[in-house]
């Protein structure tokens, strides 16, 4: 996943990359912004389910 930033120039949020020490900024579309928020909502939804297994688990162990 890319890093995003707010831009100092504009105020807007960008991608951002280094090339050469030097940090280029990259404006985001709407359409980006839409697909990078489902793919923060997916990474959570993994996070939760991998989180719920692992109380889970401890429940289990603290039971025994």
């Amino acid at each position: 996943m890319s890093k995003v930033a707010t831009c100092p120039t504009c105020g807007s949020k960008a991608k951002i990359s280094e090339i050469n020490g030097e940090i280029l900024y990259h404006s985001l579309q709407e359409d980006d912004l839409i697909k990078k928020i489902a793919q923060l909502k997916k990474a959570m939804l993994k996070f939760k389910e991998k989180a719920a297994v692992l109380e889970e688990k401890l429940n289990q162990i603290t039971n025994k």
